[in-house]
């Protein structure tokens, strides 16, 4: 038996000794542009930070996140969740991760499928009544091999979902900034 407990491992077309099969290589992250999106908010942060922190709003917001369910409670650094996100009429999960995390300042997570980090930035403005908003996708250590098909096979191809996406993060501010100031 090659490989450990799970049996065979390293055979197979185009796999070599000591490659993992299970494991999605990653395409390098020059690939994938870093998106960013801003908007500012009359509030301050602590109610943008109110918002952006509570992940099943989220589908609130953006265009293609249908429902996040956060795992074991509160959203803390470490937190773990599951998406269903939409496109159309194609619809596909992702779980994620909580990798950055600092109250009233910045919220970011990890996609496991594609290793994209999605962030919140949120800077104090002036008296601290407003907010900067930075709203960013970036490409980590890259893009997986996985996402890469199924953006090109599913999704239009990569340049025309990361249009959507660009849209999409507007609409997620414009709505987020609509619900902060609504208060």
């Amino acid at each position: 038996m090659v490989g450990g407990p799970g049996g065979r491992r390293g055979v197979g077309p185009g796999i070599g000794p000591g490659v993992d099969p299970g494991v999605d290589p990653v395409s390098p992250a020059a690939d994938v542009p870093l998106l960013e999106a801003s908007v500012e908010v009359d509030t301050p942060p602590a109610r943008v930070w109110e918002l952006v922190s509570d992940l099943p709003r989220m589908a609130s917001w953006s265009p293609m996140v249908v429902r996040t369910v956060v795992l074991g409670g509160q959203v803390r650094l470490g937190t773990h969740a599951v998406n269903l996100n939409r496109r159309g009429l194609m619809v596909w999960p992702t779980r994620s991760t909580v990798v950055r995390f600092e109250p009233e300042r910045e919220l970011a997570f990890r996609v496991a499928e594609n290793h994209m980090v999605w962030s919140f930035s949120l800077n104090p403005l002036a008296d601290g009544t407003r907010t900067h908003v930075v709203q960013r996708r970036e490409p980590g250590e890259g893009i997986t091999r996985l996402s890469r098909t199924f953006i090109g096979t599913f999704l239009g191809g990569q340049s025309d979902f990361t249009d959507d996406l660009r849209a999409g993060m507007r609409q997620t501010l414009d709505r987020l900034k609509a619900e902060a100031e609504a208060v």
